[in-house]
């Protein structure tokens, strides 16, 4: 058994991880991240599965990361180069259509009227009602959230300057909110509606329609009619890392570039990063954390340990629960995980052609998203399928090819294809299991493809499947939940993890949750990381 002292110590190193290490390290604190994987990251990662290829095993595009981090940590004085992507979405039809949108306004505006004239010219007022939204909620993200509810006063003592700031923060969202003036209204049920009623209302064709609806369903287990998709909008508009607001870009290299990036400046500010070092016990004596417990019973003391895994493993696994107040687990018990999403990487011999937009080698509606499902109905009918612990039998495809634009990530001639899927529910029914069936939910998503690019299934020379099941085995996701907490409403903001407790802190004095299980949430967006630094730092 080894003993070694740190100021702080990260669970896991995903980039929210990297992200609360360097702020801390900058600052002056000895800090040593544990990572349970060999490679760092966390779902921002580049491995090589196959030779010659770099492969964006989980997430494959960034937009959200704070523009802030990236100037303050110099990423990319250290090795972070993002490439935008024009045209950005490109959706075809099985009748010889396709809408191909992005960053230059004259030509969605030419592609949207091909199928409305009408949606030609409100979609530039709708990209600007959710620009100025995006602009009232960005400042939110990269604060803590503020404790506003009044909660019993035996769940935590909170000083005065903390009420203090919790009344600037709500005093600002009143102040920013009342700069949307009659768009309010729209603003509120963009932060907590539905995402379909709100894509009829501003447009009437279905594959426009769908296109939009298509994000605002990502990594959720609902469908585009649910309450609180309509957020998921937002965030398309709301990042700026790809060079301007709304643009998403790839990473040089593989998403695992930003993680390279996050690690070299942890390491030029001599943090100590332990790959492949489990942790098996958080230790906690007399209400306040003093050490960590690795699997190999290494044994890492600090007085402060920040997790930036869910909450699911650090206070149900990590923790003894007779140490958190009642109050406090069962509120962690009762944190939503629903998930269905899967992820499939190919690599493939050519480029997909598509028999509505034919072209040799690589075309410009390659670079973007890549949408399959044509219409708001087929995705609720993939929906419906995994309501009832189904995988979809027509599953809804939110397809990249990264090396559209980045020729460093596989062999001269080839291509990396990622595709990320819904409906795969976590919870199967009739006995099914996802390691039994993922081989061939894998085969009916490659075959959707090949209806609108025939190509693609011979095309393919190599294949990764990743079921819920295995998102949740490789990357620590409880019930393979990519945003480490479904993204509803009573999940977000002052509710995230539990409310009463969104401040980063915890029950246990000097323990810390600094990943997307906090405020802001899901993403490649590096706010969490950042924020809890700054509660951290605060306390010390």
């Amino acid at each position: 058994m080894m003993n070694k002292r740190y100021d702080c110590i990260v669970i896991g190193g995903g980039h929210n991880g990297l992200v609360t290490a360097a702020y801390l390290a900058k600052a002056g604190k000895s800090v040593c991240i544990v990572e349970r994987r060999h490679v760092l990251g966390g779902c921002a990662v580049t491995e090589p599965l196959w030779p010659g290829y770099r492969v964006s095993t989980a997430a494959y595009v960034i937009s959200l990361f704070l523009p802030e981090i990236i100037r303050e940590l110099r990423l990319k004085q250290h090795g972070l180069q993002i490439l935008p992507r024009n045209p950005s979405s490109f959706t075809p039809m099985l009748d010889g259509r396709h809408l191909l949108m992005g960053p230059d306004a004259a030509e969605s505006h030419r592609q949207i009227s091909k199928f409305s004239a009408r949606d030609a010219e409100r979609y530039p007022k709708y990209q600007d009602l959710l620009e100025r939204v995006a602009e009232v909620l960005e400042p939110v993200l990269a604060k803590a959230a503020p404790d506003a509810l009044p909660l019993p006063k035996d769940w935590r003592k909170i000083g005065v300057g903390k009420r203090l700031r919790d009344t600037a923060k709500m005093w600002e969202i009143y102040q920013a909110m009342g700069e949307l003036g009659a768009d309010l209204p729209e603003a509120v049920e963009l932060l907590t509606g539905a995402a379909r009623p709100i894509l009829e209302r501003w447009f009437e064709a279905e594959v426009l329609r769908a296109t939009l609806a298509t994000d605002a369903v990502i990594g959720a287990f609902a469908p585009p009619s649910s309450p609180g998709t309509a957020y998921v909008l937002l965030h398309h508009v709301m990042g700026q890392a790809g060079g301007a607001r709304g643009v998403w870009g790839y990473v040089q290299g593989g998403m695992g570039g930003l993680a390279s990036a996050l690690e070299k400046v942890c390491l030029e500010l001599r943090v100590d990063i332990r790959r492949e070092a489990e942790v098996r016990h958080i230790v906690a004596d007399n209400g306040r954390v003093s050490a960590v417990l690795l699997a190999d019973n290494t044994v890492l003391e600090a007085p402060v340990v920040a997790s930036s895994v869910d909450a699911h493993l650090t206070f149900e696994k990590f923790l003894d629960p007779s140490v958190l107040p009642e109050s406090f687990r069962a509120a962690v018990s009762r944190i939503d995980y629903a998930s269905a999403s899967a992820k499939i990487n190919l690599a493939l011999a050519e480029p997909p052609r598509f028999t509505s937009a034919m072209c040799t080698g690589v075309g410009p509606h390659h670079h973007g998203t890549i949408h399959i499902g044509e219409t708001m109905e087929t995705i609720e009918r993939a929906y419906d399928d995994a309501k009832y612990g189904r995988p979809s039998s027509e599953p809804i495809l939110e397809i990249t090819m990264p090396t559209s634009v980045d020729e460093t990530i596989a062999p001269p001639g080839k291509h990396l294809l990622s595709m990320f899927v819904q409906y795969a529910p976590y919870r199967l029914a009739g006995g099914l299991h996802w390691d039994d069936i993922k081989e061939d939910f894998a085969d009916r998503c490659v075959q959707l493809l090949g209806r609108y690019a025939p190509n693609v299934p011979n095309a393919v020379e190599h294949r990764q499947v990743l079921s819920p099941l295995d998102l949740e085995r490789t990357f620590g996701l409880t019930g393979g939940n990519i945003m480490q907490g479904a993204m509803s409403p009573h999940q977000l903001y002052s509710f995230r993890p539990v409310a009463g407790w969104a401040d980063h802190r915890t029950p246990i004095g000097g323990l810390y949750v600094c990943g997307a299980a906090s405020h802001p949430g899901g993403g490649v967006m590096g706010a969490c990381g950042k924020n809890a630094a700054t509660e951290i730092l605060r306390d010390s």
